[in-house]
């Protein structure tokens, strides 16, 4: 059978489907290529209704035979050939269907379950092909959710219950709600099936189903509230409907709540002063204004305390002035018996200063920010003039998840974070979940498969039960009492039977690997059979070995087009086929209930929606010869494959080990998103939490004292830096438009602004550097027509991906009404309609835009979407949308939003650190140091900026000034002349003032004591470790081009019970990295007791010299006191590698110091003599 279709603003495709059923029979379907993948085109309320027609796909179906029809297209259409190879025990389309009627039943409905159970691979020199698994996830839930329409090209669920058994009308014929509604309103209100009158069209029992039709505006606003005289509720209805007069309409989107109803009346009148004698119709009231809540704002500001932050700044000037004072009179007092000692010291001490300036400066203006989440609720999912369904308009998001190797991140762990996204408490319609896998791995694949599986058990119990967390393993790992809270009868016995799914689950997700290993080695072991017996049969030498690839074969007995346990041409990590697979497809706009507990349900979900958001399965194409870009090419794939399938306008972007731990979060950060001014936002971030850290938190893995301090400092200025993870983009943003509105800053310091709208491009020659979008709808085509020329030079030659754009930026807006003058918004309503479905050609189009070859001659990865050319993607990218005019948000939440994990072990923190330093000193000398940015950022945010890129060189001042006090202990000097008063009193005032800092800094961010001081102590491990290594390899990068790689960090999984918690604390693996610091420790000490013993036994001890080189040692030693402790490991015993580095390290710089600079009255003896 062949399907022909054509639209005027699409491209035909062409999917052939070979079978290996009965005669072999072969069909050929031609489907639409997408259009943006967007429903506001056919909304009227939306501007974009207007803006071309959308052919339809579909329509007639001829016999071939078994030959394909030859198409003439034309040159403006591009055309996919999707091949889906036979399957051993699966036949996608049944050969014996001859019937045109039986076509006709299913048009529409194969579709939804084609894309659910067929795998899209495809790249370069390489077809697109689409090969059907065995198992499909959505044909499963198709035979669970029930008889589905029997209208032509409907795929929804019959109407059914208690009066509706045999179907609305007598002779069965199964509808559903929406067909029903058609056939009433423009139907004639007669039945498709028996073409007789619907019985109940023109009764008045209130029976009827039009009660869901929307009404119009004067309808709306012309209905009376009913007379209490003339009312007579039925007991046997509820509120609602008693209230539902004969032969009119009642507006029930204006009574809502019950906190002011009389009794037995519900929700339907209001009494004066809630008794019901006051002087409107019978005593009542007329209703309140339910728009007054929907005009509050979505967030507010709230500023520290001037309590605090009034003394944080007058501290802040103090030390400032202190600092000027001390380094003054270090300058005009210099030590003249060690003019050497006092130059360093007061080298470093000058670094120290300006480091410690470029820190405080941005920390002067700290803000809390609040969301109100009812607001959200009144404002975009509650009945109005423009939605009388009261469907959700929120936005779309797009949820991206990356992982690269399923050995150093396991499955589970990434399993747990996609059942926590399926779960999130926001409209399962508007969301979709992506799965990027950088390896191709079949693990990963399988057991996201099996996580799609287990999601039709545990979202529905979340929702049931408002389950906190939506990760089942840290939920069911919780130490505290789940029943608080609980009052529905059924919760211990369904939470019993999910647990025990989930341990089938995990068990599940373990073996995959054996399961896989086991399968492959079967189907190769019958490849290499069939080999050898076509050898005998070709007549070949028996003795000549076969070589037949050991390749990963899938369930259904398929290659694997991914990577393969053996690398082969074609399936090596660098070198495999784009993948596309949609695990769950796209839900229906309608809620889905489920049925009562039975032998497939595991739980009761007759009151809760089944359905689950979209989740995609995304492996990128990787040739040999291109430079894939690592993390920020994974996701730059991902912007533009969602683009194509869902097009939400925010993306969300999370690690794999990082869940929601807050249900609610989405809906936090959308708060920000759409209030007025909220188009200018790029990002909203979210603070980082972490689990699995030991209670003492050794290597300050917590690092409060950025997320809780400096981050909420920033929001008080542009905004905080994106981070990596944890962080709601706006789509628009990430495309490098720049925003509706921004404000250059100059003069000094940036105290005179300059507003400028950015929206209307002009035609000058900063448009090469500037990135706009027209306004839709606006009569000014000429601008628009010039972005859309440059529009294949910025993101490629995909056309679906450029009509997304515009789609993208409408949808992302905040609401017309909200918008202050000279703002464009969005009418209300005009996202609160049914997502289009997903078919192959979409899924065809997206596998051309994740090809290897794509971004070539683009600016993906310079000006569009995740920035290259740096180990510290995130940072750079954060930084060009400030650079742009952005703003961004921090939002913490009472709860915290996500949580994730983090590396205990010493090795793995410092080579952690090691990355981030090296991405710093990247940026330092890149174009992206903030030296270099526009007047649209302003200046503290510069100067926050150009600190992250120069904070690692702090590292080679650091370390001299640690091996200072050993010196001034080995050589009797220090970096003073004598410990004067005037010395000890700035040094006392320094230490106080920043001491009081700290003080104030705890009281207004909320961190403790412990957190800072454990910060600090990191701060010299990593300082005199990781940074000067970071330093050393930038260098080398700038100077001599060396390629700078970094092993993934691996991620801890789910310890099993009675295992230690914290084993990974103890573990000692030995790094370069740990060189410097045991070195100064042992220096320190060894000077120390030299110093002491040297003064015990001087004729004229010099005690103040003494007591001010042991004071800085000791100081350093504090600091150094975790990592002492890391090396000891869980015996408590130092291993023999660190003294015997220590010792040699140690023992040759003591003896080079005696060399150069012998002790008095030794000098015969300790000369250097040359033969």
């Amino acid at each position: 059978m062949v399907k022909k279709a054509s639209s005027p603003s699409s491209s035909p495709v062409t999917i052939t489907v070979s079978s290996g059923g009965k005669g072999g029979a072969i069909r050929s379907m031609g489907l639409t290529s997408p259009v943006p993948r967007s429903s506001v085109l056919n909304n009227p309320n939306s501007p974009l209704s207007g803006r071309g027609n959308r052919g339809s796909s579909g329509g007639r179906r001829t016999s071939t035979g078994g030959r394909y029809d030859e198409e003439v297209v034309n040159s403006e259409y591009v055309t996919y050939t999707v091949h889906m190879p036979p399957t051993p025990d699966h036949n996608p389309i049944s050969a014996s269907q001859t019937s045109l009627n039986e076509d006709d039943k299913n048009l529409g409905k194969p579709e939804r379950s084609f894309i659910s159970g067929t795998i899209f691979t495809g790249g370069f020199n390489s077809v697109t092909r689409g090969h059907v698994l065995e198992c499909s996830m959505e044909r499963k839930e198709t035979m669970k959710s029930g008889i589905l329409c029997g209208m032509k090209g409907c795929d929804e669920k019959a109407m059914q219950g208690k009066v509706l058994r045999g179907g609305p009308c007598e002779c069965g014929f199964k509808i559903c709600r929406e067909c029903y509604l058609d056939c009433v309103g423009s139907g004639g209100g007669h039945c498709p099936g028996c073409k007789e009158p619907y019985k109940d069209v023109n009764d008045d029992d209130g029976s009827s189903y039009d009660d869901d039709e929307p009404r119009s505006e004067a309808e709306d606003q012309a209905l009376p509230l009913p007379s209490m005289a003339d009312f007579k509720p039925d007991k046997r209805l509820s509120l609602v409907k008693s209230f539902k007069a004969p032969n009119h309409d009642f507006d029930h989107t204006r009574w809502l709540y019950e906190t002011k109803g009389t009794y037995g009346y519900g929700n339907a009148v209001w009494p004066k002063d809630g008794y019901g004698f006051g002087s409107g119709v019978n005593g009542f009231e007329h209703p309140p204004d339910f728009g007054e809540k929907t005009r509050r704002p979505l967030t507010r500001k709230v500023n520290v305390s001037a309590a605090i932050i009034s003394p944080y700044r007058l501290l802040v000037l103090l030390r400032l002035v202190a600092l000027g004072f001390f380094l003054t009179w270090r300058i005009r007092h210099p030590n003249r018996d060690a003019m050497w000692l006092w130059g360093m010291s007061i080298t470093c001490e000058l670094w120290f200063a300006l480091s410690w300036i470029l820190d405080q400066l941005p920390k002067l203006c700290p803000i809390n920010r609040v969301t109100d989440l009812s607001v959200l609720k009144d404002r975009f999912e509650s009945p109005n003039l423009r939605n009388p369904k009261g469907r959700s308009d929120l936005p779309g998001i797009d949820v991206f998840v990356s992982t690269a190797d399923p050995e150093k991140e396991p499955p589970l762990v990434t399993a747990n974070t996609i059942l926590s996204i399926l779960a999130v408490d926001y409209p399962v319609e508007k969301l979709a979940c992506y799965l990027s896998d950088d390896g191709g791995s079949l693990l990963t694949f399988e057991a996201l498969a099996e996580t799609a599986s287990f999601a039709r058990t545990w979202v529905p119990f979340c929702r049931k039960h408002g389950i906190e967390p939506r990760n089942p393993e840290a939920y069911f790992g919780q130490k505290r009492d789940f029943l608080k809270n609980k009052v529905r009868l059924d919760f211990v016995r369904e939470r019993r039977r999910v647990k025990r799914e989930y341990d089938e689950f995990k068990v599940r997700i373990n073996s995959l690997p054996e399961s896989i290993r086991r399968r492959s080695d079967a189907y190769n072991a019958h490849e290499e059979l069939r080999a050898k017996k076509k050898q005998m049969e070709m007549g070949g030498n028996l003795s000549e070995p076969i070589k037949v690839p050991k390749a990963t074969w899938m369930a259904d007995g398929s290659h694997w087009p991914g990577t393969w346990s053996s690398a082969e041409t074609d399936h090596s990590r660098g070198d495999h086929a784009g993948i596309i697979q949609a695990m769950l497809a796209p839900p229906n706009a309608e809620p889905v209930f489920g049925a009562e507990a039975d032998g497939e349900n595991l739980i009761d979900t007759t009151e809760v929606d089944i359905r689950l958001p979209m989740l995609v399965y995304v492996s990128r194409e990787k040739r040999p010869g291109y430079d894939h870009n690592k993390k920020a090419g994974a996701m730059n794939a991902l912007v533009r494959t969602s683009a194509i399938m869902s097009n939400g306008p925010f993306i969300l972007n999370l690690d794999c080990d990082h869940y929601i731990y807050n249900s609610l979060a989405l809906r936090e950060g959308m708060c920000f998103m759409l209030d007025r001014g909220g188009d200018r936002i790029c990002y909203v971030q979210f603070p980082q939490r972490f689990e699995g850290i030991d209670p003492n938190d050794r290597y300050a893995n917590h690092n409060t004292v950025f997320f809780d301090v400096s981050m909420r400092a920033l929001d008080g200025l542009q905004g905080p830096m994106y981070v990596g993870t944890g962080c709601v983009f706006r789509r628009i943003a990430l495309y490098g438009f720049s925003p509706p509105r921004a404000t250059e800053h100059h003069g000094w310091f940036g105290r005179r602004k300059i507003k400028l709208f950015l929206r209307k491009p002009k035609v000058t020659k900063k448009e090469e550097e500037e990135m706009v979008l027209p306004i839709i709808g606006d009569h000014n085509d000429d601008d628009a027509d010039i972005e859309s020329l440059l529009l294949p030079k910025r993101f490629g030659n995909s056309n679906s991906l450029a009509a997304s754009i515009p789609v993208a930026e409408f949808q992302g807006r905040p609401l017309q009404d909200l918008q202050g003058k000279g703002s464009h918004g969005r009418p209300a309503g005009s996202l609160a309609v049914p997502r289009e479905p997903l078919d192959a050609a979409t899924v065809a189009e997206a596998i051309s835009v994740i090809s290897c070859f794509y971004e070539d001659k683009t600016e993906w990865g310079k000006r569009v979407g995740w920035i290259y050319g740096s180990v510290t993607e995130d940072v750079v990218t954060g930084y060009r949308m400030h650079n742009r005019g952005w703003r961004s948000v921090y939002c913490v939440t009472k709860r915290d939003a996500f949580r994730g994990t983090a590396p205990i072990n010493l090795t793995d923190r410092l080579h952690q650190v090691l990355r981030w330093a090296t991405g710093s000193v990247e940026i330092f000398f890149s174009r992206n140091n903030a030296l270099f940015a526009s007047r649209r950022m302003k200046f503290l945010q510069r100067v926050a900026y150009f600190n992250v890129g120069m904070y690692p060189f702090t590292s080679l001042f650091l370390i001299v000034y640690c091996f200072l006090p050993a010196v001034s202990l080995f050589t009797g000097q220090f970096i003073v002349q004598t410990l004067s008063v005037t010395f000890l009193v700035f040094l006392l005032m320094i230490t106080l003032t920043l001491c009081f800092l700290a003080i104030l800094e705890i009281k207004w961010s909320g961190i403790t004591l412990h957190d800072w001081w454990r910060n600090e102590q990191f701060w010299l491990i990593g300082g005199t470790s990781a940074h000067p290594a970071a330093v050393m390899q930038g260098l080398l990068k700038v100077i001599a081009g060396v390629d700078i790689s970094f092993t993934l960090t691996s991620k801890s999984a789910t310890p099993e019970d009675g295992d230690d918690e914290f084993a990974e604390l103890y573990v000692v693996k030995w790094s370069f990295l740990m060189v410097p610091p045991i070195t100064i420790m042992m220096i320190n000490m060894i000077a120390i007791a030299v110093g002491v013993a040297r003064t015990l036994y001087s004729t004229f001890p010099q005690w103040s010299k003494l007591v001010g080189g042991v004071f800085f040692s000791f100081w350093v030693l504090c600091h150094l006191y975790p990592f002492a402790k890391g090396l000891m490991g869980r015996r408590r015993r130092v291993p023999t590698i660190v003294f015997v580095w220590s010792g040699l390290l140690s023992i040759i710089i003591s003896l080079l110091w005696v060399y150069i600079s012998p002790p008095s009255g030794r000098q015969d003896y300790m000369k250097f003599q040359f033969p």
